[in-house]
């Protein structure tokens, strides 16, 4: 007969448990579980790109519906557990009372609210879970809204990364003299700060809290010194405490926390407690590594198998975009102890190590934390480092003779950590790979779980993965499938696609094997494009496999309301085309007008019902879509040219012109933006778009897969040309060999990094008919590309007028 197991708490720890529970003696227990929280276990570490936007809740699901009834679990989800009757053994929940035979008690912490007046106003939260992040994400989407983070720490920086991510005006509060004082020295401190107020975030140390005013919703924080912050949210994130109540009336032991011995056990024989509310040998634990290990003794304790949690040294890395920070070990150093610095002002770097005994005793780096796992290794493994002191802050690869990129994560034993959440070794993730033909680090999380956490870990895996299989793996991974639904990768559907034929998206699904009958969000507009590409004319646009942004033809906004961007030919306007604009802004009380970095106008706070009569009324005026929303051509910017500049050598203004209204409307695999300068100045900024153009005196320079936005990459040059019909013509070629070789949401830039330049200039300059045809391909298809979306959707069918004629030059 099964034995009853509750469960208090659907957490991280108590989910690893589950898993562990489950894998080692399936059918053992019968499992109820209780959360307060009215859904299933997710990965509380990634709440943070939640909050960003990097990351929907629906991604950090660790456990889903299906696994809790492939393993038999009653969900007793929303319902809190008041009391444990040891007694009698029940728990009790305002739905009445059940009976258990072990109990597992994983009700984590809450977070320290700090005993100042206004601490319980509306608009005063804590970050703990995703009914936190729903109501900062809704604060964050009104215009102008600001927030106050009180608390320096691990979670308050990831907060107000957050929340300035959502637009919102941050402040953060620290108490202390420097930021993340447990995890960094003063200079990595001080480093960090100058980082994020770069940002634009105002950090503020040595801050102490003195009230939080506003009589029926927080407005605003004070100090003690006098100061004032505004506010229309205050996140509290200055620290946690293990949430013992439950086991505080119920007469078990506890101190901080619930008082466990080495096998989780509490002062009951029929009680465990893991995760953040327990406390062993005098330490609570509040990162997910020793909690994972605490589920794993957990698990073996309630089989009657011997088993001991053992603490580990760990390590930290700092989850905001693009910082990089990491930290091991003491830094406080001391007498007995040496500091080994590197600084390097200008490119933001900084390392110190701590050795005590001629041994790492602790290490913080910032800004360049490739060399973290190595340094955690030989601290954990209290190696003498005497032969090494000289040159170990330059990183492991200099004291290798070679330069192999896999160097670093080469010299590490198999036993050397590589994911400290999961506490995954190197030997466990080769192992895996050989057993089970890993050939992407997606392979690795399902069957190891490194990198399935905080996701820090990701460049060591991939390092593991290249290391392990040598020359056959690329870390663009050519094999992997498009998405769970199948295991053909973009290039092989792509390919299938042409070779048989296939016309339709039930068709590929059905030719190809799809396991998913419907497909995903993922693939559907992936075989959606690749389709319209192959079959121009024949394969008619599936407008519910596109993304909301593309069925709506307007860009949503945070607050639910749509941007609508109509189209201006080379950054051009006209006094009828402005005085349209108005109207419509006035009309439907538009709240935010904008100038675009492309050279348009942008009307931002469109109500989703009014998008048809908006769209009607700029057709009116002649103005068709911008696709400001769409994976298409976005916009050509342009100078004034040789018609207005002095400077100016070519009509870059007409050119740009002439190439938007050829080269609109047509579907790529992501956004096409293009760019005109009338000289080498370069004020169009030409040399960061996906094409770009330079007029110069014999003629005009070409250019090739830039971007700006977070990683900005310049163009490369392609060739200089002496015509406009030259122009056209590689214009044409090269949007047509993007357009059929890229995968789908791949934009120039790593596309061309991925084939190379080589092969573009091979397809387009080496090869003059190819060039030819493929410059072909595109004006065939641009016969068949998409009419206006807006005239189309308008309510009166004569406005399809607007866009025959710019269609007619495309046939012409």
């Amino acid at each position: 007969m099964k034995q009853k197991l509750v469960v208090i708490g659907a957490g991280m720890a108590s989910g690893r448990a589950l898993e562990h529970l489950f894998e080692m003696a399936p059918g053992t227990f019968d499992v109820t579980l209780f959360g307060a929280e009215p859904r299933g276990n997710y990965n509380r570490i990634m709440l943070s790109p939640v909050l960003s936007g990097e990351k929907t809740y629906e991604e950090i699901v660790t456990h889903d519906a299906d696994w809790y009834v492939e393993h038999g679990v009653n969900c007793r989800f929303g319902e809190t557990v008041t009391r444990i009757d040891r007694k009698n053994k029940t728990v009790h929940t305002q739905d009445g009372e059940t009976a258990y035979d072990k109990l597992l008690v994983a009700t984590g912490s809450a977070p320290f609210i700090i005993p100042v007046a206004g601490r319980d106003l509306p608009g005063v939260r804590a970050f703990r879970d995703l009914d936190d992040v729903n109501a900062m994400v809704e604060a964050a989407g009104k215009p102008g809204a600001q927030a106050v983070v009180i608390g320096g720490g691990l979670l308050g920086l990831e907060a107000a990364a957050g929340l300035h991510a959502q637009g919102m005006k941050v402040t953060v509060l620290h108490l202390m003299d420097h930021l993340l004082e447990r995890q960094l020295d003063p200079a990595a401190g001080h480093l960090l700060k100058k980082e994020l107020e770069g940002r634009g975030l105002k950090v503020h140390c040595k801050a102490q809290t003195k009230a939080i005013l506003g009589e029926d919703h927080a407005e605003a924080v004070l100090l003690e010194d006098g100061t004032v912050y505004p506010a229309d949210m205050v996140i509290m994130a200055a620290g946690i405490r293990p949430e013992t109540r439950i086991a505080v009336d119920a007469g078990l032991h506890v101190e901080r926390g619930v008082v466990v011995d080495d096998a989780m056990l509490t002062s009951d024989p029929d009680i465990l407690a893991i995760g953040e509310c327990v406390e062993h040998n005098s330490v609570c634990y509040g990162l997910v590594a020793p909690l994972y290990d605490m589920a794993k003794v957990a698990a073996q304790t309630l089989l009657d198998q011997e088993a001991a949690f053992k603490p580990v040294e760990t390590s930290t890395k700092l989850k905001v975009t693009g910082v990089d920070v990491f930290s091991a070990g003491s830094f406080q150093g001391g007498d007995d102890s040496e500091d080994i610095v590197y600084r390097d002002a200008a490119r933001g770097v900084y390392k110190r190590l701590v050795l005590k005994d001629d041994k790492v005793a602790g290490a913080v780096l910032y800004g360049d934390t490739a060399d973290g796992a190595w340094y955690f290794q030989l601290l954990k493994d209290k190696e003498p480092v005497g032969d090494i002191r000289d040159k170990m802050i330059f990183g492991q690869a200099l004291l290798s003779a070679d330069a192999d990129p896999f160097s670093a994560v080469a010299g590490l034993p198999d036993t050397a950590e590589i994911c400290g959440c999961n506490g995954v070794c190197k030997g466990t993730i080769v192992q895996a790979i050989g057993e089970h033909g890993l050939t992407d680090i997606d392979g690795v999380k399902k069957f190891t779980k490194a990198s399935a956490s905080c996701g820090s870990c990701s460049g060591l895996v991939e390092q593991v993965l290249g290391l392990t299989l040598g020359d056959t793996y690329s870390g663009e991974n050519q094999t992997k499938p498009m998405c769970g639904c199948t295991q053909h990768a973009h290039d092989d559907v792509r390919r299938l696609i042409i070779a048989k034929s296939l016309k339709n998206i039930p068709e590929v699904m059905q030719a190809l094997e799809w396991t998913t009958p419907d497909g995903c969000s993922s693939c559907r507009p992936a075989l959606n494009y690749y389709l319209l590409c192959a079959w121009p004319g024949e394969y008619v646009d599936d407008s519910q496999s596109r993304f909301v942004n593309e069925r709506h033809h307007a860009n949503i906004q945070k607050d639910g309301t749509f941007s609508v961007v109509p189209r201006m030919w080379g950054g051009l306007t006209n006094p009828n085309e402005l005085r349209a604009i108005a109207d419509v802004a006035d009309k439907y009380e538009i709240p935010t007008v904008k100038v675009t970095g492309g050279q348009r106008i942008d009307l931002l706070g469109a109500k989703k019902e009014d998008l048809p009569s908006i769209w009607s009324e700029l057709n009116d005026a002649g103005l068709v879509s911008g696709h400001a929303y769409g994976k298409a051509l976005r916009t050509v910017k342009t100078c004034v040219g040789s018609e207005w500049c002095r400077f100016g050598t070519q009509d870059s203004t007409g050119m740009g012109v002439k190439l938007e209204q050829l080269t609109w409307g047509s579907w790529m695999p992501h956004k096409f933006k293009m760019a005109v300068s009338g000289c080498p100045r370069n004020c169009a900024e030409s040399t960061i778009k996906d094409f770009g153009i330079i007029a110069v005196d014999s003629g005009w320079e070409l250019h090739v897969g830039g971007n700006g936005g977070m990683k900005v990459r310049v163009t490369d040059f392609l060739c200089k040309v002496e015509t406009e019909e030259e122009v056209i013509e590689h214009c044409f070629a090269f949007i047509q060999l993007y357009r059929e070789e890229a995968r789908y949401l791949e934009r120039t830039a790593p596309w061309i990094e991925r084939v190379g330049l080589d092969h573009v200039k091979e397809k387009l300059l080496d090869d003059a008919e190819n060039r030819k045809a493929l410059a072909e391909r595109f004006r065939r298809s641009q016969q068949h590309a998409q009419d206006d979306p807006w005239a189309m959707q308008s309510r009166d069918p004569e406005l399809r007028r607007t866009y025959e004629p710019l269609r007619e030059k495309v046939i012409a």
